[in-house]
């Protein structure tokens, strides 16, 4: 009975407590804080001195000062004077997280954007499908796509600009979406799937016979990523031709794995048409590094590497020298090249020459040791083919994945654990006229950096985790 009296006495005096105007005062305190945080503008503190996650690379072919960066974890940034100075030009679209970018053949200036990282690691952030801009990165339009969420490739027809294919990798963690190989015909205002497996299995690569733009080679990938494992590969993934430019698709079965396989980088050179390569994830008798010399008919294993570190899944994208039909550069932790057509791989120089990690390499096509490399840890150029490099420092574009303060004065300091990128610290403001700059960060920890926190009674501590827990003091 006691109970019985009590409760309703109990809601009505919450509903009068929550009813005060003390409580009405907080909401209006609520908007008015809303309006004054409006104003606070954001401010770049850095880091750019290891720059971060590049997916791919594309280069004006009419102006080589001009290069479009694709970021795994932060946009696309362009440079118009070769990487002395960088813009971000995709800041203002839904989608931070980019899988590839693509020049107009014939109009470099209309830029098609796939959003959405195209490897399968549990840190990728996903996308809302493919963006184009027709005035070099000024202003673009979203052209549909919206639930592939992961685009491995887009390819423009050299002889119709109007006509597009999408390699589509589909949802990372999940089935269905918009897998497969989208075509248009109207320049992205409609799209038809034209190469469509299953629910699970999506297309990683895609690419045209130089010869002849109505031959494609597709790579099916069939994967599903859970919180327990990835399921890398499966028997429907596998390689795919289409001769009436992209309308139908034959699996090419001849000579390939005939277990499952797993992720598949694709490669082929204007030097010789007939050759086409294939780098295959499958079980270790079968998996390795395959070659055509019949336009993808028919292949023979030529090596068994693949790609490896973290899994094939993070790496695998092949480059074929656009002038020798032998020389072929894998993707990797290391770079790795062969000069004779897969018989034989090796590590490009000795693979420590600059950072690890590679996911994207740009050949100059007139000067075949001029290369430009996107790794986890930023961008690189040689002209020696990888002998030496030199890292753009200038990009800031380092994936956090936390941050700690300290409560330093005047101005608070911050360590942050960042992917493949080790722990950084550095402060938030300086009484530099030039504001935090590169020299004011400094890297205590390699490796990949995760949970990182001041001691809150001493900020010169500093405790510092990297994989698998491992945790560090810095004092």
């Amino acid at each position: 009975m006691f109970a019985k009296k009590i409760l309703p006495l109990f809601i009505l005096i919450t509903f009068a407590i929550l009813n005060t105007p003390a409580t009405f005062a907080q909401s209006l305190n609520t908007k008015a804080l809303n309006e004054a945080v409006s104003g606070l503008e954001l401010r770049s503190i850095g880091p750019a001195l290891m720059g971060g996650r590049i997916a791919d690379i594309a280069v004006n072919p009419n102006d080589q000062s001009t290069w479009y960066i694709a970021v795994g974890s932060g946009g696309l940034w362009k440079t118009t004077n070769r990487g002395i100075t960088w813009k971000p030009v995709f800041d203002d679209q839904p989608s931070y997280s980019i899988g590839t970018v693509t020049l107009d053949p014939k109009n470099p200036d209309i830029v098609w954007v796939g959003t959405g990282e195209n490897v399968s690691g549990r840190h990728v952030a996903w996308g809302d499908g493919i963006y184009r801009s027709t005035n070099g990165g000024s202003t673009w339009q979203q052209m549909g796509l919206e639930q592939s969420e992961h685009i491995g490739k887009i390819l423009v027809d050299p002889r119709d600009s109007n006509t597009l294919f999408v390699a589509a990798e589909g949802p990372l963690w999940s089935s269905g979406g918009q897998r497969g190989v989208y075509k248009t015909k109207d320049g992205g205002k409609t799209w038809q799937q034209v190469l469509k497996v299953d629910a699970n299995t999506g297309v990683t690569d895609i690419e045209f016979d130089p010869s002849n733009p109505d031959i494609l080679y597709a790579a099916a990938y069939q994967r599903r990523r859970h919180t327990w494992s990835l399921l890398a590969g499966g028997p429907k993934s596998g390689i795919y031709k289409s001769t009436d430019n992209g309308e139908s698709w034959q699996q090419m079965k001849t000579g390939l794995p005939k277990g499952d396989m797993g992720k598949i980088g694709l490669a082929v050179t204007p030097s010789n048409p007939e050759v086409v390569y294939a780098t295959i994830e499958a079980n270790d008798k079968e998996k390795g590094f395959y070659r055509s010399m019949d336009k993808g008919e028919s292949w023979e294993k030529r090596n068994s590497y693949i790609s490896g570190g973290t899994g094939p899944h993070y790496y695998q994208e092949l480059e074929a020298s656009p002038t020798n039909p032998n020389l072929v550069y894998q993707m990797d932790v290391f770079l790795h090249v062969t000069r004779d057509g897969g018989k034989t791989i090796n590590y490009l120089g000795t693979g420590r020459e600059k950072h690890s990690d590679n996911h994207a390499l740009w050949i100059d096509p007139e000067d075949g040791e001029h290369l430009i490399a996107g790794t986890d840890g930023g961008l690189y150029e040689t002209f020696d083919e990888g002998t030496t490099w030199r890292l753009f420092p200038n990009l800031p574009i380092s994936q956090f994945y936390k941050l700690g303060l300290d409560n330093a004065e005047p101005f608070y300091n911050i360590v942050g654990g960042a992917q493949d990128l080790g722990t950084l610290i550095g402060p938030s403001r300086t009484l530099n006229t030039e504001g935090v700059r590169n020299q004011d960060w400094y890297v205590p920890l390699g490796a990949d950096g995760y949970e990182s926190v001041f001691d809150p009674k001493d900020p010169n501590i500093v405790y510092m985790e990297i994989q698998q827990g491992l945790l560090h003091r810095l004092d």
